[in-house]
């Protein structure tokens, strides 16, 4: 039931929009997809905004907010805060309106990201590094607007930005030959859940529409749950692209009525089908981009038989975090372990532990120790990748047998964020 006072999109708008930004965001593919639609006994579709020019959805809304300022708006010029999608977004329109803008970009952006910015946004966009995290670098952006009287272009919590990113509502329904039962929508500040939630209850009002959070990042899940807008005081930050402390005050009640549910994924999971996308189906996706696909293992049952939809958000993936996926990924799947494992100090220490108590199938794959001459045994820090999550217990009990067991750290979270 829609609140009073609340602001909702109308289908009216939402096609202005999709008039505004038809010259610059690419009407992308609702690709039927073979493998999952096999795993899952469904007919799975991916709606690839990885697609778009700036590889995600972001340039609809960026392009239809800026495109709808007044003249003075214009000249005076417009101001974000960003260190990802948005900022590309925000850049490659005021490039093609030729309106000057300024970025605002935490000190520590990736030099992959601020190049792209520069590409798209050329001589029309100016970067400023700023702090250490994103709310520095919002916190300055909204002082330059406020002594510039610049214009700030806000990712999620803006009326025309909403409108913007609904536009992928109207191509999916124009897109499907069947009647939607599922939609799978990756949750940042609600943007894009808002937009499409909205076109989905009013033209296709059977669709259940499934927001996903990472689950280091649950604002949306909170927000609903406490019946009002709540701001998280710890986020963890992998899913970068859907990561946010509070979802958007214009979202969040859009959201609250719109939402079939939300679910949250754990990072590990997004980061095996990061790699599964990639590995077995060529796509590079984000670790955003993988939210609403990583959704359909906890739906398996439920959408047996039925048409689904998975937008993919986007495809800026940083490929020197591969290393890191990959191990979130073996940690999910209970193949990777962390040990402190003791060893007595004595010549074939080590050769005792990889001959009796390693199986055949495990593989070290880190391994730190320093010998001290003064004690009997020696501790050492060991990663051991297994084949088989049923391994793990077998590889434990020979580590006590042996007297070898010292600790297990993976669930030592205090320990284990030095290792990964």
């Amino acid at each position: 039931m829609k609140e009073k006072h609340t602001y909702f999109p109308s289908i009216k708008d939402i096609k202005v929009a999709a008039d505004t930004i038809q010259k610059v965001s690419a009407v992308t593919p609702l690709s039927p997809s073979l493998r999952y639609s096999n795993q899952f006994k469904a007919t799975v579709l991916l709606k690839r905004e990885d697609l778009q020019q700036v590889r995600s959805y972001k340039i609809r809304g960026a392009y239809n907010k800026i495109s709808s300022l007044t003249k003075e708006e214009s000249q005076n010029g417009v101001v974000c805060a960003s260190a990802g999608n948005h900022a590309q977004g925000v850049a490659l329109s005021c490039k093609l309106l030729k309106i000057k803008g300024t970025v605002y970009m935490p000190a520590p952006t990736p030099n992959q990201k601020i190049e792209q910015v520069k590409m798209f946004g050329e001589d029309y966009i100016e970067i400023k590094l700023v702090g250490d995290t994103y709310d520095d670098a919002y916190h300055a952006s909204m002082l330059e607007c406020e002594k510039y009287s610049k214009t700030f272009i806000h990712p999620f919590d803006d009326k025309k930005v909403i409108e913007g990113q609904a536009t992928i509502g109207l191509e999916i329904l124009k897109q499907a030959t069947e009647p939607i039962d599922y939609v799978f929508i990756a949750i940042g500040g609600g943007g894009l859940a808002a937009g499409l939630s909205t076109v989905f209850k009013e033209l296709s009002p059977n669709t259940k529409i499934i927001g996903v959070e990472p689950e280091g990042a649950p604002s949306m899940a909170v927000s609903i749950k406490n019946n009002k807008n709540t701001e998280l005081e710890f986020i963890e930050k992998f899913v970068d692209g859907a990561a946010v402390k509070r979802v958007g005050d214009l979202t969040f009640p859009i959201c609250k009525a719109n939402l079939h549910t939300v679910l949250t994924v754990p990072e590990g999971k997004v980061c095996e089908t990061i790699l599964e996308l990639y590995n077995k189906d060529a796509i590079v996706v984000e670790p955003a981009g993988a939210l609403s696909i990583s959704a359909l293992d906890f739906y398996a049952d439920e959408i047996k038989g039925k048409n689904v939809v998975c937008v993919v958000s986007g495809s800026n993936n940083d490929i020197t975090r591969t290393a890191e996926i990959k191990e979130r990924a073996l940690l999910y799947a209970n193949l990777k372990h962390y040990f402190i494992v003791t060893f007595p100090q004595r010549a074939g220490a080590l050769k005792e532990f990889v001959v009796d108590i390693l199986g055949p199938n495990d593989d070290i794959t880190h391994f730190q120790y320093t010998k001290k001459t003064n004690r009997e045994n020696g501790s050492a820090v060991v990663g051991i990748q297994l084949k088989s999550a049923a391994d793990l217990e077998p590889l434990i009990a020979r580590m006590k047998q042996h007297n070898f067991y010292g600790d297990y750290l993976n669930n030592k979270p205090e320990l284990f964020q030095f290792l990964v």
